[in-house]
């Protein structure tokens, strides 16, 4: 089971600094609003930190917007709500000056790029089948079938609050990895660009028993251009000895998923 508790403590309390700006073509008035400035968990959603942003924007739009979804953009990239903010930036860390500049809308909303998100159910709901997807990948669904309704309500809650110890209490179980001392297969998606994550199912281990590194990892699926890879998670750079059933241990996200960001 994951138990360098203070990796763990380190990538959950991290945080990006975003200054939120409405799009000044949806300003209703003569007066444009002041940005709004949050310090982001990287590893929460948008949808579940920016309520005080809608609040802060209504106010300036029509008022026949102040139902409608509000959505985000980087740099005319809208941003997917059901990736992870840390996921988002790593993405786009080429392109990001600190604070990380995003713009607000209420209005004309990307139908053919983003999924959309109508409550915070909508992304427990997601959260939950992450979870669920991931736990058939390391434990063939054995740990999740085994969890009651509330201990799914305190994985929801504690990341929901940002509580590290609530969260934990009940993660700790998706990361322990009985008597194969490994997971089944390793939980991962990888990113590059703009294009659709990758998924496979890869092994931990080699068939003759061997503990894979990101680096084995890496060969597994860019075979020669493997040494060509940059690997981004969490803003740093593992290196390519890490081994991939420690990463998955300690470097998921809440949803346990490796998610990485990939750069040549």
């Amino acid at each position: 089971m994951a138990n360098d508790r203070e990796v763990l403590r380190e990538i959950w309390d991290g945080r990006i600094p975003v200054c939120f700006q409405l799009d000044s073509s949806e300003v209703n008035g003569l007066q444009a609003p002041d940005p709004y400035y949050l310090m982001v968990p990287r590893l929460s959603y948008f949808p579940l930190v920016t309520d005080k942003v809608r609040r802060h924007f209504q106010r300036y739009i029509h008022p026949a917007k102040h139902d409608s979804e509000m959505w985000m953009d980087f740099n005319g990239q809208p941003l997917k709500w059901h990736y992870p903010i840390g996921v988002l930036y790593d993405l786009y860390i080429p392109e990001i000056s600190l604070p990380w500049s995003i713009t607000v809308h209420f209005e004309k909303f990307p139908e053919s790029e983003l999924l959309h998100c109508p409550s915070r159910e909508a992304v427990e709901s997601y959260f939950m089948s992450c979870i669920k997807e991931a736990d058939v990948l390391k434990h063939r669904s054995q740990v999740v079938s085994n969890m009651q309704k509330k201990d799914h309500n305190q994985l929801w809650l504690g990341l929901q609050n940002d509580k590290f110890d609530q969260f934990w209490a009940v993660n700790r179980k998706l990361m322990e990895v009985g008597n194969d001392e490994t997971f089944k297969y390793i939980p991962f998606r990888l990113y590059q660009g703009d294009e659709p994550f990758v998924q496979r199912l890869v092994k931990p281990v080699t068939e003759e028993g061997q503990r894979k590194t990101l680096y084995h990892f890496l060969q597994e699926i860019y075979a020669e251009n493997a040494s060509k890879v940059k690997v981004l998670t969490h803003g740093v750079e593992p290196p390519p000895d890490t081994p991939l059933q420690w990463m998955s241990e300690h470097l998921s996200y809440p949803d346990n998923f490796l998610h990485l960001c990939i750069a040549f």
